[in-house]
């Protein structure tokens, strides 16, 4: 049985560091998103299907056209990489 009680001493800068510089976290998204994560991205044709890749705390790493690619990025950056839904 896993223990779900709440820890009320991990405060939101404490839970978003937790992972950091070991896992990562790859989403797809549209070309129209981008520019929220990646501010300095060029303008990109919309409909675009891409993946970015995240750090654990959400903060903004790689921007590709292909999982592959974001998943390998974060392997040779001894990353543990997953999927975000």
């Amino acid at each position: 049985m896993s223990d779900t009680t709440l820890n009320p001493d991990l405060d939101p800068s404490a839970l978003a560091a937790l992972g950091e510089g070991h896992v990562a976290y790859v989403r797809a998204m549209r070309s129209e998103e981008v520019k929220r994560l990646f501010p300095e991205a060029p303008d990109l044709t919309p409909g675009l299907d891409l993946f970015a890749l995240l750090s654990a705390s959400g903060a903004p790493i790689l921007l590709t056209d292909s999982r592959d690619a974001a998943f390998a990025n974060a392997w040779a950056h001894d990353l543990q990489a997953m999927s975000v839904h």
